[in-house]
């Protein structure tokens, strides 16, 4: 196929094409109705917006067929969407908005409240089920893609800002040209081989880069339908799947687990769903998802910004992520030092024997796509420091040149003196056939470095074996003998972020002084902690003037 040298491109060429489109519930949209539709918008978004003001538009919106016309209407029009999270509140939700100068804000009457008494100087909202909505695109029904611009279209205008989930401080707004998206859905057309019969189904939200990204832009590319679920639901999933015909999606985070969780039926595989490629889903995930639903779980690896990019191949050895993408240099290094690590040992069983000496950060020290930060020349700066792209993540690297996910930087583990790897380690917890859900994270030992926490989540009407639990850990070959939670929490649902990413910042923040019930190790075995263990714990913090939390 022709790759396209714009968004705005995949866009138009939808013109003419009347074969289903889009799709939401009952709701069919032939492509030419979606090129139609985002022409219309395009051309009501240029007589809107202000003169000398910059080309923004923000989106507040589960995601409804709006959402991706009026994406498709930004990229004909020249202008860029700042997915906003409607997660978000208050202030924070505000700043988000102003941050990233939308002069037009469209969102829903559901999540029209969320404004009210918000400073927003200056900006129009609207909002898109009611009727004024409707009469003020009606004028521009006869629209034609590219008729209406805010600038010259071309690879670098900006087509999307879209938020990173930073652990700290304000979320910093990435930048995404329409020559790199177009480029990026291209590329996955090749990749997974997704062709015109091909349906894609978006239940991730589409304010974060993975639904946009990873599954919209290659379904354009790709002329493929799309169907969309306005949030996640892992009991609705496979309804959806079957109504659609659904043959690809995407996934970020605990998604996997939650559909895993759901109860098993014997028509799990009567479906055309054949592929689903994200992050996080885990090698032992991947494998019971594929046992029962019967579709390949592709694990990759990208960093928000697209700076820097991990591809599986066919002989990538379990538990690793993949090589290089062609055209990375990736390296992992010390970030202190900016030395190369030494490649990852193992022993028979599989178990990192050099943690300390392997695990850094991982770099592109090569060219890359990385294109800035709305606004924010520090974090930018961060980012590029010494001339590479620092991803933020841990890894390590076998003597193959196979890189393994360790976490994120905020994941970093030590514990006496040893540097471990707190995605290893989930990735032998979630062996464990009582848990649907696994996150392992720091909290300060008292006299240094950090002891392990673990909170699980449990599958439906199971019970915590604290006995079961640590013959578990006892029988895993490649379970360090550092590696054991010093203590475990278990949840009644794992805290996720808007994108189904662990809430890791909230269980290091409240660490063992939580609700939940809490189990501590001691000789090999766990017991309950009560109410006058902790205080004692806490005492013994207190003595040593160390703050039992994790870092925020």
């Amino acid at each position: 196929m022709r790759s396209a040298g714009t968004f705005a491109e995949l866009v138009r060429q939808q013109w003419g094409d009347h074969r289903p489109g889009l799709r939401a519930h009952d709701l069919v949209l032939s492509h030419h109705q979606v090129a139609s539709g985002a022409a219309a918008r395009a051309a009501l978004l240029v007589d809107l917006l202000p003169s000398g003001a910059e080309p923004h538009v923000g989106v507040l919106l589960h995601n409804t067929p709006e959402f991706p016309l009026w994406l498709s209407a930004a990229a004909l029009a020249g202008a860029a969407v700042a997915g906003i999270n409607p997660t978000r509140r208050g202030a924070e939700l505000a700043r988000d908005i102003v941050h990233t100068d939308c002069r037009v804000l469209v969102t829903s009457r559901e999540l029209l409240p969320l404004l009210d008494g918000l400073a927003l100087p200056g900006v129009r909202i609207l909002v898109t089920d009611t009727d004024a909505y409707r009469e003020l695109l009606a004028p521009y029904a006869d629209a034609v893609p590219g008729e209406a611009t805010v600038a010259p279209v071309s690879r670098s205008s900006r087509m999307l800002l879209y938020f990173t989930s930073g652990s700290t401080g304000a979320p910093k707004a990435a930048i995404c040209t329409q020559g790199r998206l177009a480029a990026a859905g291209t590329s996955l057309v090749s990749h997974f081989g997704i062709t015109e019969d091909d349906v894609h189904y978006i239940c991730m939200p589409m304010f974060h880069g993975n639904a946009v990204i990873a599954n919209w832009a290659p379904a354009l590319a790709g002329r493929a339908s799309v169907a969309l679920r306005p949030r996640f639901s892992a009991s609705g999933f496979l309804d959806d799947v079957r109504a659609y015909g659904a043959t690809y999606f995407t996934y970020v985070g605990r998604a996997v687990q939650y559909l895993l969780a759901t109860p098993e039926h014997p028509d799990d595989r009567a479906h055309r769903l054949r592929t689903g490629f994200g992050t996080e889903a885990g090698a032992v995930d991947a494998a019971r998802f594929a046992e029962r639903f019967g579709v390949r779980l592709v694990e990759g690896y990208g960093s928000s910004e697209g700076g820097a990019a991990v591809q599986r191949t066919a002989d990538t050895p379990p538990g690793a992520i993949g090589r290089a993408a062609p055209g990375d240099d990736l390296a992992v290094v010390d970030p202190e030092t900016y030395e190369e690590k030494p490649r990852a040992a193992f022993d028979r069983g599989g178990r990192l024997t050099n943690g300390t000496a392997a695990i850094g950060e991982l770099v592109n020290r090569g060219p890359n796509p990385f294109e800035g930060y709305w606004r924010n020349e520090t974090a930018e700066a961060d980012r590029r420091r010494g001339g590479w792209y620092w991803t933020g993540d841990l890894f390590f690297r076998d003597a193959e040149g196979f890189l393994y996910f360790a976490g994120r930087t905020d994941d970093r583990l030590r514990v006496d003196s040893e540097n471990l790897a707190a995605a290893m380690i989930e990735n032998i917890l979630a062996r464990w056939q009582d848990a649907a859900a696994v996150a392992v994270y720091a909290v300060p030992d008292p006299v240094a470095g950090d002891q392990i926490m673990a909170a699980l989540a449990l599958r439906a009407g199971v019970t915590f074996d604290p006995a079961a639990f640590a013959r578990f850990l006892g029988e895993q070959p490649d379970l360090g003998t550092k590696m054991a939670p010093r203590f475990v929490r278990v949840v009644p649902a794992m805290p996720v972020t808007a994108t189904n990413k662990v809430h890791r910042v909230g269980l290091r923040r409240e660490g063992f002084r939580c609700a939940d019930p809490v189990w501590q190790r001691a000789d090999g075995e766990y017991r309950a902690l009560t109410g006058d263990d902790v205080a004692k714990l806490l005492a013994e913090y207190a003595t040593r003037g160390v703050e039992p939390g994790g870092p925020a």
